[in-house]
């Protein structure tokens, strides 16, 4: 065998090598990059908190309370009275079936102030808020603002970010205990005034069966959704000029997407996971 015909063998088996790791490869920048924006969104959300401390910043926590929080008050009461509207009506007919409605009340406010609240509480805040700090922050970078604040020596963190996290861990609880309390309203327009059930059932069952560590615990995921929500939305706009997929004005709409889309998904992983360590 010649030399050429040796090198040409070689170079075979060395593309055949690279076309059976290349899955792996690929594989493994995913992770790597997935770990790089974990970290980076860890540092992010430190810098962030450690601003909040910093003098000057209520006013600036106060308007976005009032942007995030107040502003989405309405929305939050109608899906949560329709929401316990819709719990009552379909535990009512299952529970008729085993001579169990008596528990109606704490099926319907256990539901809610649980699992539904805070879930469905912070999907309505990322969709209706969330989005908007997105493409606000986002145009900001376009724009170059946040550089010129830079330039004008004020910390964009302390400026933008600080102020949007602190105020979604102060409204989360709050509109989630808005929509806790709407919702077993709805549950009771249902079960008691349409369906017939005695009204001091279902609040005796409420009584009865929900305690201080259901709301705690309600009240615990609606702050971890908070942080969540808050850190995606405005990692994604901040470092909007840095996608890879698009620039500009696309760029901020593709960002304001992934930013809804992880920040559901990531609201669904984390509450499984919060409720395992809750349970134990």
């Amino acid at each position: 065998m010649g030399p050429d015909e040796k090198s040409l063998n070689g170079s075979e088996n060395h593309e055949n090598g690279m076309a059976l790791t290349r899955p792996f490869a690929l594989i493994g920048r995913k992770v790597i990059k997935g770990i790089n924006i974990l970290g980076s969104a860890t540092i992010f959300l430190m810098m962030a908190l450690w601003n909040t401390f910093r003098p000057k910043q209520f006013s600036k926590v106060v308007h976005q309370v009032y942007y995030i929080g107040a502003t989405s008050t309405t929305i939050i009461m109608l899906v949560s009275l329709f929401t316990g509207m819709v719990l009552g009506l379909q535990s009512y007919h299952a529970l008729i079936q085993f001579g169990a409605v008596g528990g109606l009340g704490a099926l319907v406010s256990l539901s809610l102030i649980r699992e539904l609240g805070p879930v469905l509480t912070a999907i309505m805040i990322t969709a209706r808020a969330g989005s908007a700090i997105t493409a606000e922050i986002g145009i900001q970078r376009i724009s170059e603002q946040i550089d010129a604040l830079q330039t004008m020596r004020v910390d964009p963190f302390r400026y933008l970010i600080s102020p949007r996290i602190t105020a979604s861990i102060i409204s989360y609880p709050l509109l989630t205990a808005v929509f806790d309390f709407i919702g077993i309203i709805g549950g009771y327009i249902t079960s008691v005034l349409l369906l017939g059930l005695n009204a001091g059932v279902y609040s005796h069952s409420i009584l009865r069966n929900v305690d201080m560590k259901d709301l705690t615990d309600g009240f615990i995921k609606s702050i971890v959704f908070a942080v969540i929500v808050a850190t995606v939305c405005c990692y994604q706009g901040y470092f909007v000029h840095m996608r890879g997929d698009s620039k500009g004005a696309k760029a901020v709409g593709m960002a304001t997407t992934s930013a809804v889309v992880i920040s559901c998904v990531l609201i669904l992983v984390s509450d499984y996971v919060v409720t395992s360590l809750l349970m134990v």
